[in-house]
C-alpha cells in the first residue's frame, strides 16, 4: 500500500472541496484532493446550472404563449419538442462541466488522488485499497446524495432523481413529483411548462423553504394554476400496474383518488454523503443524523484538527456557502491548530420557479415574535409586476420593532432573485429599515413593492415605539 504523508487531506472535489484545496496551497501547505467519483460539481452537472437551463427553456415557451392578452396572436401553436430541449440543456450542461475540468486538470497531478476514502484513525485515511495517507488535517467535503426510500423502489427504472433527469431523452407524459422544496419547484414546474401532466407531493407543509405561512400560501396558489400541488399529501399506496407507476392518494377535496404515471420523481431532499467515511474510528462528536457537530464560524469539529465544508455539513445546501465554508476549512486546516473564526455571510436562498422565491436572514420560526413587526406586499397590484404580467406573489420583510433594525425576509413574486440580494446586503450591513427607505427607488421598478412592505415595518416600529416607555430615546431606526 502507498504510503503518502501531507500536511492537508480534502476529501471531494466539487465546490467546497475545491475552494479547501486552494485555500491550504495558497498558505503554502502539502496538500492532496481526494475524489472516487467524477469531477465537474453538483453544480455543474446535476444541480444549479442543468436545472437552470431546463426551466429557462420551459419559461421561454411558457412566456410566448402568454402573450394573447397583450394582442399578440399565433403563439398558440407553439410546442416544444423535448428531445431537442433535454438535448440543449445536456450541451449546456457540458460547457459548465468543461469549465470545472478546465480548473481541475490545472491541478499538479501528484496531489490529485482518485480513489473512495475512509478514515482508518483521526489523522489517518485509506484510499480503497491502495493508499494510506498520514494528513496534519483533513477537511471532509464529501457532498450529499439524493433521498430514496424503499418504499419508492417499486417503481424500479420509472423513478428517477435529479441526479439523473437530465440524462432522460425525452419528457414524460405525465409525472409525479415527490417533494416540494426548491428541486422539485423548479423541475416540476419546468416540466408542467413543457407540457408534462405534473402532479406533485409535499409533506408537512414543506414548500419551497418558506416557514412564514402567508407567504408559503400565496405560493402554492400561484403555482396550483399550473399543475395538481399538496402540499401535505396522504399517499395511499404505491405500486406498479401493467407496467406503470400506479399511485393512490386522497386528493385535495379528501376523496380517494388513484393516478397511472409515466415517471416517478423523488425530489424529497438530500442528505450529506459520510457513511462511507467510517466517521466513528475519528473520534469526534457525531450528531443524531451521523453528522460532525462543529463550529460554523470555523468549520472545525470539535477541537480536533478535521474540518468540514459544503453540503455534508447538513446546514447551508447552497453553492456560495460551499465556496466560503470550504475557503474557510481550507484556511484553518493550513493554520491549525491557531484555527480562526469568521463572521459568516447573512443566509440567504433563492428558489428560482416563478414566481421566484427567497428567504434572506433568520428563519422566520427563529424570530421573537413578540420584538418583530411585519412589512408587507402583494405582487397582484404592484405597478411594474402588472406591466410584465407577473403580478402574483406576497413578500413579507421583518424589523426589530424597538430599533427597527431589518432582520431579513421571505417572500415569493417576480424578480425576487434581484430584490433579496439588495436586502441580503442590507441585512449584512446592518441597516434598519429607515436606513433602507433613504435609498433610491426608481419608477415604475419591482423594487418599488419592496418600498411599499418596508414601510408599512417602518410604521409598525413607530407605533411599537410609542407604546413603550422612554427608555430608548436614542434607538436607531425608527
Amino acid at each position: 500500500m502507498k504510503q503518502i504523508k501531507v500536511d492537508v487531506a480534502v476529501i471531494g472535489a466539487g465546490t467546497a472541496g475545491m475552494a479547501a484545496y486552494r485555500a491550504a496551497r495558497h498558505a503554502g501547505k502539502q496538500v492532496v484532493l481526494i475524489e472516487g467519483a467524477e469531477f465537474g460539481t453538483t453544480c455543474a452537472r446535476v444541480g444549479c446550472m442543468p436545472s437552470k437551463l431546463l426551466l429557462a427553456a420551459a419559461n421561454g415557451l411558457h412566456d410566448a404563449k402568454a402573450q394573447a392578452p397583450r394582442g399578440i396572436e399565433g403563439t398558440h401553436a407553439l410546442e416544444a419538442n423535448s428531445e431537442h430541449v433535454l438535448a440543449y440543456v445536456r450541451s449546456e450542461r457540458d460547457h459548465f462541466v468543461k469549465g470545472v475540468l478546465k480548473e481541475t486538470d490545472s491541478f499538479p497531478q501528484d496531489t490529485i488522488i482518485r480513489g473512495f476514502a475512509r478514515f482508518e484513525s483521526r489523522n489517518v485515511l485509506l484510499i480503497d485499497d491502495f493508499a494510506r495517507v498520514e494528513a496534519a488535517s483533513v477537511v471532509i467535503a464529501s457532498g450529499s446524495a439524493s433521498v430514496i426510500p424503499d418504499d419508492f423502489k417499486v417503481f424500479e427504472d420509472h423513478l428517477v432523481t435529479s441526479d439523473d433527469v437530465f440524462d432522460l431523452k425525452t419528457v414524460p407524459r405525465r409525472c409525479a413529483v415527490f417533494g416540494a422544496g426548491p428541486i422539485a419547484l423548479e423541475l416540476g414546474q419546468a416540466f408542467a411548462r413543457l407540457g408534462v401532466e405534473v402532479f406533485m407531493f409535499g409533506r408537512k407543509n414543506h414548500v419551497g423553504g418558506l416557514s412564514d405561512t402567508p407567504v408559503r400560501d400565496a405560493l402554492i396558489e400561484a403555482l396550483r394554476q399550473e399543475f395538481y400541488l399538496d402540499p401535505d399529501a396522504t399517499i395511499l399506496e404505491k405500486s406498479m400496474q401493467d407496467g406503470e407507476p400506479t399511485i393512490r392518494f386522497k386528493s385535495l377535496d379528501g376523496t380517494e383518488r388513484t393516478e397511472r404515471f409515466d415517471r416517478v420523481l423523488i425530489a424529497a431532499g438530500r442528505k450529506p454523503a459520510l457513511a462511507s467515511l467510517q466517521l466513528e474510528k475519528t473520534g469526534i462528536e457525531l450528531n443524531d443524523k451521523g453528522v460532525p457537530v462543529f463550529d460554523e464560524s470555523s468549520m472545525q469539529c470539535g477541537d480536533s484538527s478535521i474540518f468540514i465544508a459544503g453540503d455534508c455539513d447538513g446546514t447551508r445546501p447552497f453553492l456560495l456557502d460551499a465556496a466560503d465554508e470550504g475557503k474557510l476549512a481550507g484556511d484553518n486546516a493550513a493554520r491549525f491548530s491557531e484555527v480562526q473564526s469568521v463572521k459568516r455571510k447573512v443566509p440567504f436562498s433563492i428558489v428560482f420557479c416563478e414566481p421566484q422565491v427567497i428567504a434572506v436572514g433568520t428563519s422566520y420560526d427563529e424570530l421573537d415574535k413578540q420584538m418583530t413587526v411585519t412589512g408587507s406586499v402583494s405582487f397582484e397590484t404592484q405597478g411594474r409586476s402588472r406591466v410584465l404580467r407577473q403580478n402574483r406573489g406576497l413578500l413579507h420583510v421583518y424589523a426589530h420593532a424597538r430599533t427597527g433594525k431589518f432582520l431579513g425576509a421571505q417572500g415569493c413574486g417576480p424578480a425576487l432573485e434581484h430584490l433579496g440580494h439588495l436586502m441580503a446586503w442590507a441585512l449584512q450591513l446592518d441597516l434598519s429599515v429607515e436606513d433602507m427607505l433613504k435609498l433610491p427607488f426608481y419608477h415604475p421598478v419591482i423594487e418599488e413593492g419592496l418600498r411599499t412592505a418596508l414601510k408599512e415595518a417602518n410604521k409598525k416600529c413607530f407605533e411599537a415605539r410609542a407604546q413603550t416607555a422612554p427608555e430608548l430615546p436614542n434607538a436607531a431606526g425608527c
